[in-house]
């Protein structure tokens, strides 16, 4: 049986396969993913998993360098981007790499969601509680 954090046999594989740059979105029950792009499909119910444990676990096995948020988050969802930043922060110490964090407007946001090499969709119900994570390099 796998030994690190993620059990999730595609999550993992997709983690596996990011080169440096390569865009990985994690997002709400909400957002609209296109049926061409890779889903790996979270969801179970409302709240299950929830964005940022999701987000948490993702970034315990992916090295990253950028990050990319809705500006609506500012104002529709204050509490989820305080907790994503402290995150953040937390893994810029654990990797010794300053993350850069952009805001786009989310129309701009579900653009750039699409152009990712996959979508792991959470069973989060809360507003503009979406991220896409780029890979970075550990060296």
């Amino acid at each position: 049986m796998k030994k690190t954090t993620i059990l999730n046999a595609q999550l993992s594989q997709v983690i596996a396969t990011m080169g440096h740059t390569d865009g990985l979105t994690i997002c709400d029950a909400g957002l609209p993913i296109p049926s061409e792009q890779q889903c790996v499909d979270l969801a179970l119910t409302k709240g299950v998993p929830d964005f940022l444990s999701t987000l948490e676990v993702v970034l315990s096995e992916l090295f990253v360098e950028k990050v990319l948020l809705a500006e609506e988050i500012k104002h529709h969802n204050p509490q989820i981007e305080q907790q994503v930043l402290s995150i953040l922060g937390k893994i810029e110490e654990s990797q010794q790499k300053k993350i850069s964090v952009e805001y786009v407007p989310h129309s701009e946001f579900k653009y750039q969601s699409n152009q990712a090499k996959a979508v792991v969709r959470t069973g989060e119900c809360s507003p503009y509680a979406n991220i896409i994570l780029y890979s970075g390099v550990p060296f």
